[in-house]
């Protein structure tokens, strides 16, 4: 079959490689009919997060299921499906009392651990994105092997297309994690930082909870006339504005209920802050989440959807305990949302594909990922077809 395959930081390619096999019997085969690619794509792609190991990329897929294992009972060849991103298999504490299947204590059984460290100790795996989350091969391929396939896909009804319910694979209960955090009781002011397709997401959702006032942070404008387009949010261009002020400008001078980063480790850097990154040994920068516990009021909470991977020196700990933040971050528990937002595309809630900027064969995914990475073409959103 043909598959997108990295072989190193700004190397990826559509290989051919062996078709995918039933290893066990909760395991799936998919036919894989969209995929798309993600923010978090580009964290291996640029090198953020290696691996000396060839493997399939991509965690935002569907698909028609072309084979079972025996002791898959809910699903049949034929079932058109959409799958979550983090591998679960549903049984173990933490996806059945906690329901946190993004922390499984089985699907990453070599680097699962209780430390969270960068390269030992991590939580359950994820589909396609390198071997310490599990080494299982993605969904940018024509096939893909879904383990705990009795747990992890969702049926989706055949008056839904594609890419109506593509995005609950990931970016959509993303977004929707970083405003249930907050636990909105209505009429609360969100300021989402990033305009990418997480950040819409959680715009979106932010309206869905009972937000009254939802404002998108970017320095991109096309990102940012999307936002307003797709999510009706107001809008602030970080690199025309100072955030925390305007902000509180717009609060009565305490600054928003809740902040929510989208952004993540890969914002934009000056010479000197990649410097510094190199000094502490630190991936990236914490930059947006500096900005958002500036910008939060007093007693509100930040949220964080963003990808981080290493430690950092200057966490703003006592900013925090000064203004007696809460904090929570994270991969999103996509299994436990994913029937209640279904449900909403279902009822017309809320529309997802209006962010997809493009549309291409898999065979020209590397183009994909070129333009998107480098922000070109006003490029947002891509979905490969196989």
């Amino acid at each position: 079959m043909k598959a997108l395959v990295y072989h190193k930081p700004k190397d990826v390619r559509v290989d051919t490689v062996p078709d995918p096999e039933l290893k066990e019997a909760r395991d799936a085969i998919i036919r894989v009919t969209s995929t798309a690619i993600c923010g978090s794509d580009l964290h291996i792609y640029n090198g953020k997060i290696p691996d000396t190991q060839s493997f399939v990329v991509g965690h935002e897929f569907m698909g028609i299921v072309e084979e079972v294992g025996a002791g898959v009972n809910n699903l049949k060849k034929g079932d058109r499906v959409v799958v979550p991103f983090p591998i679960a298999c549903g049984h173990c504490y933490f996806c059945q009392q906690a329901h946190l299947p993004t922390q499984c204590e089985n699907s990453n059984p070599e680097f699962y651990g209780p430390d969270g460290g960068l390269t030992k100790g991590k939580g359950g795996a994820l589909f396609g994105y390198t071997s310490i989350f599990g080494g299982y091969d993605g969904g940018q391929a024509e096939y893909v092997r879904v383990p705990y396939a009795d747990f992890g896909p969702r049926k989706v009804p055949d008056n839904l297309t594609d890419e109506q319910v593509l995005f609950l694979t990931d970016i959509f209960p993303t977004g929707w994690a970083g405003v249930d955090w907050a636990n909105l009781k209505g009429g609360e002011t969100v300021v989402v930082f990033g305009c990418g397709p997480v950040g819409i997401m959680a715009q979106k959702a932010a309206w869905l909870q009972g937000a009254a006032r939802v404002i998108g942070v970017d320095i991109q404008p096309y990102r940012l006339e999307k936002a307003q387009k797709s999510a009706g949010s107001e809008v602030l261009n970080a690199a025309k504005v100072d955030i925390p002020k305007a902000v509180r400008d717009m609060t009565s001078g305490r600054g928003a209920d809740v902040c929510i980063d989208a952004v993540g480790m890969e914002a934009d850097r000056n010479v000197l802050e990649k410097a510094l990154s190199v000094v502490r040994t630190q991936v990236g920068t914490i930059k947006v989440l500096e900005n958002a516990f500036s910008t939060v009021r007093r007693g509100g909470t930040v949220t964080c959807v963003g990808v981080y991977m290493t430690n950092y020196d200057n966490f703003p700990l006592g900013q925090m305990f000064d203004k007696e933040i809460i904090f929570r971050g994270g991969q999103a528990p996509v299994q436990t949302y994913i029937d209640h937002l279904l449900d909403l595309v279902k009822q017309e809630k809320v529309k997802l594909d209006d962010i997809i900027t493009h549309t291409l064969p898999l065979d020209q995914a590397v183009h994909g990922y070129e333009i998107f990475n480098n922000k070109e073409d006003n490029c947002l959103k891509v979905v490969l077809k196989p």
